[in-house]
């Protein structure tokens, strides 16, 4: 029945689009959104952090009819751009010529999004409205309008949590029987920084890469706005020898960048202004199960599997989530129970198995990418999967570039690195491997293995 009444409980990325999705089916949709109405914010590109989108986001966009507005402020990215120490620049490409993921503010992101439900007239926006209690069993809603105080509580048909990693619904979902949850953080953070344009707007770097700077025990990293400016984000350790709690002054900032990021902090004249300004984050994972209650309520995006940003696949996996949900309604219609299980049975696997490929590839992105025999395996197999595309398709093509579901690119991505590891112990590798036998190892290993 389209006249259900369907609350969203969280109003960012996974909230917005999925209001839309709905929307289009005709529900009465009620979004709502601890934070003040982003829509008359002004959006300050280079001070948030920036996303990647990639294949599994667009599809997302595209399945909610919105992908053409997000075009729009969009940047691609090619590849990575490592900057050594020694100030050398060494690039890899994410896939094949033609492919890239694409940096796009947060904040611009969020505010065009809710700008679009907006305009449904079949979708009800709330801000500053924070979600205080839930009744799964009569499916309300309570909440407090933190401008004026006022407590309501609401009922629905049905009710979706896409409020977060810290999901005021999830925490209700918590005390009920049987559901399993665990929070864990990095003891690394992040601060972000910013490159401003050029006088005349244009950027100081390459525009069409994503910048790291890999200093194995930390990194920082910058993505491109379309503004002209660049996004930098520093992960690095709270406590330790080079850690968070040493740069206390702008001395021992200016100090640490000029040792660690010369080229760098050439192009940041606020350096110091920025870094004592914006607020040093953490970094928080949460699994849980199930994710849904009966055919009442389910949890969508971080709310269900908060992951760290370092395979940039949070927002992708969210907007994963509508389409997959979106998916499953197509096939099942309204019987609810069974699209929230199916949900669950599908997604889950998929949460647990990218937010393991997301620690992974903070080690690589640190630590690996200035190693020139990583950077040898990777051309390796960047020249077999395209003289083969059907039998090897690299590890980060699979997940970022495909469709093919995280936890079976988690397992492929074990064979063939257990394949390439043999591959990376034949003599003379560094002068041998554009040779005909490495390729026939690895059509034998890739057969046998």
């Amino acid at each position: 029945m389209a006249s259900e009444k369907i609350a969203i409980v969280g109003g960012g990325l996974v909230g917005s689009l999925w209001s839309v999705y709905l929307s289009r089916r005709g529900y009465d949709v009620h979004v709502f959104d601890r934070r003040p109405d982003i829509r008359k914010m002004k959006i300050i590109q280079g001070k948030s952090i920036n996303l990647a989108l990639s294949e599994r986001g667009w599809k997302g966009l595209e399945g909610g009819g919105i992908g053409p507005q997000v075009r729009e402020v969009a940047l691609p990215m090619t590849g990575r751009l490592m900057h050594g120490l020694d100030g050398s620049l060494t690039y890899q490409p994410y896939g094949k010529d033609g492919q890239a993921i694409y940096s796009v503010s947060r904040g611009l992101l969020n505010q065009t999004m809710v700008n679009i439900a907006g305009e449904r007239n079949n979708v009800t926006l709330y801000f500053s409205h924070r979600c205080e209690g839930m009744s799964p069993d009569e499916k309300s809603l309570t909440f407090v309008n933190e401008e004026t105080g006022e407590r309501v509580t609401h009922t629905f048909d049905r009710i979706f949590g896409t409020d977060g990693a810290f999901s005021a619904v999830r925490n209700r979902m918590q005390r009920m029987d049987r559901f399993d949850y665990s929070q864990s953080y990095l003891t690394h953070g992040y601060k972000e920084l910013e490159i401003p344009p050029m006088p005349d707007g244009t950027h100081r770097m390459r525009k069409d890469v994503l910048h790291i700077w890999p200093r194995e025990e930390f990194m920082m990293i910058a993505l491109p706005n379309v503004d002209g400016s660049f996004t930098c984000t520093l992960f690095m350790a709270f406590e330790g020898k080079e850690s968070f709690e040493h740069l206390t002054t702008p001395d021992a900032v200016r100090a640490f960048f000029k040792k660690w990021f010369p080229d760098a902090m050439e192009l940041m004249p606020e350096l110091t202004d920025d870094f004592f300004a914006n607020p040093t984050s953490s970094l928080v994972m949460v699994k849980c199960y199930p994710w849904h209650v009966k055919d009442a309520i389910c949890l969508m995006g971080d709310a269900a599997h908060a992951i760290v940003p370092f395979y940039g696949q949070g927002m992708n996996c969210g907007f994963e989530d509508c389409t997959v949900m979106n998916q499953l309604m197509d096939e099942h219609g309204e019987d609810w129970g069974k699209v929230f299980s199916e949900f669950t049975r599908l997604r889950k696997p998929a949460g647990d198995a990218v937010l393991e490929l997301a620690l992974r590839n903070y080690i690589e992105m640190r630590d690996r990418t200035a190693d020139p025999k990583f950077l040898l395996q990777k051309k390796i197999e960047a020249r077999f999967a395209a003289k083969h595309p059907d039998k090897w398709i690299p590890l980060y093509s699979q997940v970022t570039f495909t469709h093919i579901p995280y936890d079976q690119a988690l397992r492929n991505g074990d064979r063939q690195e257990a394949i390439m590891q043999r591959v990376m112990q034949m003599e003379d590798i560094e002068n041998r491997w554009e040779s005909d036998d490495v390729e026939n190892l690895l059509l034998s290993l890739v057969e046998r293995m």
